[in-house]
């Protein structure tokens, strides 16, 4: 707690195991806020200082609204700050979009849709039309794949196994832990 690096209190003490320091030493919430706050001071000196301006009332406006503009019908596009949409928002066809799980009967309804639209296109002899039509069907199918990994992984227990307690069964008898 007086500034020693633990790696150096492991040395001194003579610990094999930095865990074993560390659990000596506790971490306080104002510690890290200390350190974070020496750390963005650190990092602002070396960064021009045009970058920490504030913003303007339209600028806050424009970032905000950005954030907006990401919700869209089936989910949450990831596509980054200040760009537009390349695909004319094929939401389906983008690797960007994040499927809202609670959308999954919405996009078996595309895929149903698709499916109806591909016969008629073939029935028709829009080969071209058809050919889109698949690759949309290709995405549909994907972004099912997605949310139904998406809903099997939140529904599924996550086995943490059980802690180890090492060498304290195979002491022998009459002999402490060191």
């Amino acid at each position: 707690m007086n500034g020693m690096p633990p790696h150096i209190a492991q040395l001194v003490v003579g610990h094999k195991d930095i865990n074993t320091t560390m659990h000596y030493k506790a971490v306080y919430p104002e510690e890290v806020i200390n350190g974070h706050r020496a750390f963005i001071a650190r990092r602002r000196t070396l960064r021009p200082a045009g970058e920490y301006r504030q913003p303007t009332d339209e600028e806050w406006e424009e970032f905000l609204g950005h954030f907006e503009r990401r919700r869209v019908a089936l989910g949450t596009c990831g596509r980054a700050y200040s760009t537009s949409c390349i695909h004319e928002h094929s939401c389906l066809r983008c690797s960007l979009l994040r499927v809202d799980p609670q959308q999954r009967s919405r996009i078996l309804e595309i895929r149903d849709n698709l499916l109806v639209r591909i016969d008629e296109a073939r029935r028709e002899g829009w080969l071209g039309e058809a050919e889109g039509l698949n690759v949309s069907l290709a995405a549909a199918n994907a972004k099912l794949a997605q949310v139904d990994g998406l809903i099997a992984r939140r529904n599924a227990a996550v086995h943490l196994g059980m802690p180890a307690v090492p060498d304290t069964a195979t002491l022998p008898a009459g002999k402490e832990t060191p």
